[in-house]
C-alpha cells in the first residue's frame, strides 16, 4: 500500500511538473479546476481565510478550492492526473 502511494505521488508530481511547462495556458475554467485539484491534493481542505472580494483572481481560486472540500487527497491526485492527461494534447 505504501509503495503504491509513493508511485502515485511520483506520478502526480511528474504530471504537475509537465502542466507547468505546457506551451499554452488552459482556459480560465480549466486552470481553476487544475488549481483546485492541485491544492486539494497537496494540502487538503482549504486552510486559509477567504481573500477580499475585491481580489477577483484570489477569490475565484479560493472558491474553486473550497468546492473540493471533503475530497480525499488521493482522489484529488487521481482527478488531477486524469484532467491533465485529457488536456495534454490541447496545451502541451
Amino acid at each position: 500500500m505504501l509503495l503504491r502511494n509513493v508511485c502515485g505521488l511520483q506520478q502526480f508530481n511528474s504530471v504537475a511538473e509537465s502542466v507547468r511547462n505546457w506551451k499554452t495556458k488552459p482556459s480560465d475554467n480549466e486552470n481553476l479546476a487544475l488549481y483546485s485539484l492541485y491544492k486539494q491534493a497537496t494540502i487538503g481542505d482549504v486552510n486559509i481565510a477567504a481573500p477580499s472580494a475585491t481580489d477577483v483572481v484570489s477569490s475565484a481560486k479560493f472558491k474553486a478550492w473550497t468546492g473540493r472540500k471533503g475530497m480525499s487527497q488521493d482522489d484529488a491526485k487521481k482527478q488531477y492526473i486524469d484532467m491533465a492527461n485529457q488536456l495534454q494534447s490541447k496545451y502541451a
